[in-house]
């Protein structure tokens, strides 16, 4: 049987949410503080609306995705676990990586599933991608980066590093496999004390390096990550259509008479089956649900990549100089 999950946050990225798990035909129920938004959702997907303090108690909803501002995440994946319900917490799942250790702490201790909302490990782009890292097609990972900018979203309480760098955090961490043991950080804010452009640096025990750079102010749209191997280089870029959105690069490079030498090839674009990665996403998240798998997502991931996030962390008074047009 399918779980019955309701969705807690009627805003923007909780009505993705909850118009996917219609599709998917797991839709329970639409919880919001705003009754008539709730209401509203309730009556376009034939659902219930259920007050958020009622929501927890009830013994028909087996599961809660929840789509909060993240300063409320942590209390409400608590309280939700802590009624025996199975939680999907949007990023971040925090705003400290102790507010999120102690969720995942009780859902440990309520035996109940925490998984986190990086929706990008879900890509079948990125899935392709560590496929073919997994198989050593790319030989040995040496560096990665990530590019993810564009113009806006601007959020009260995240910055440009803690709004949009989780996705490509979790990314790396997957094809890593560790947690870095070197972290900087570098941010400049331009509209007030909110970092507006954020770069991290970061090392790995191994000895892969990587670098990230977000930005919410830029004039165009870059969604890249690149990852630089032994053998080849692979760029994941999800701007691009479907059928080149993952490029292979085997460049080959030599030392000739004490100089370094190359051949730069053509890129060839792998073939990546199409989807959703919100709806693959809620799918697993289902499938953990009925069998009680760890998520591949899991509390672990939402605790480092918030530790990650801390550590890259760049504080700033209010600029004195005028806000951009």
């Amino acid at each position: 049987m399918k779980p019955r999950i309701a969705v807690l946050g009627c805003g923007y990225w909780g009505s993705n949410h909850i118009r996917t798990l219609k599709s998917l035909d797991a839709l329970y129920a639409v919880s919001d503080a705003n009754r008539a938004r709730a209401e509203g959702f309730a009556s376009e997907q034939d659902c219930l609306a259920i007050d958020p303090d009622e929501l927890y108690r009830r013994h028909d909803v087996d599961a809660i995705v929840m789509a909060l501002p993240p300063q409320f995440h942590a209390e409400s994946a608590i309280r939700a676990v802590r009624n025996g319900k199975d939680v999907l917490v949007e990023k971040p799942a925090a705003l400290t990586a102790a507010d999120a250790t102690r969720a995942v702490k009780a859902a440990r201790e309520e035996r109940r599933i925490f998984m986190v909302g990086h929706v990008l490990r879900f890509h079948p782009a990125f899935e392709r991608l560590k496929a073919l890292i997994d198989a050593g097609e790319l030989g040995e990972v040496r560096y990665i980066h990530s590019h993810r900018l564009g113009l806006g979203k601007f959020h009260t309480e995240n910055d440009a590093l803690w709004d949009l760098a989780p996705h490509d955090l979790s990314m790396i961490v997957a094809i890593t496999g560790e947690p870095p043991d070197e972290i900087r950080g570098e941010g400049a804010a331009l509209l007030d004390h909110l970092s507006d452009f954020a770069h991290l640096h970061m090392h790995f025990p191994s000895g892969i390096r990587s670098h990230l750079f977000a930005s919410r102010l830029n004039p165009y749209r870059e969604r890249r990550l690149t990852v630089v191997g032994t053998r080849a280089m692979a760029v994941f870029d999800d701007v691009e259509p479907w059928e080149r959105k993952l490029a292979v690069y085997r460049h080959a490079i030599w030392q000739d008479s004490g100089h370094w030498a190359f051949t730069a090839n053509e890129p060839s674009y792998v073939k990546v089956e199409q989807g959703m990665p919100l709806t693959r996403e809620l799918q697993h998240f289902m499938h953990c649900v009925r069998t009680r798998e760890e998520p591949r997502t899991n509390g672990e991931e939402a605790i480092l990549v918030l530790e990650i996030l801390t550590a890259g962390t760049v504080t700033h008074d209010s600029p004195t100089h005028p806000a951009l047009p």
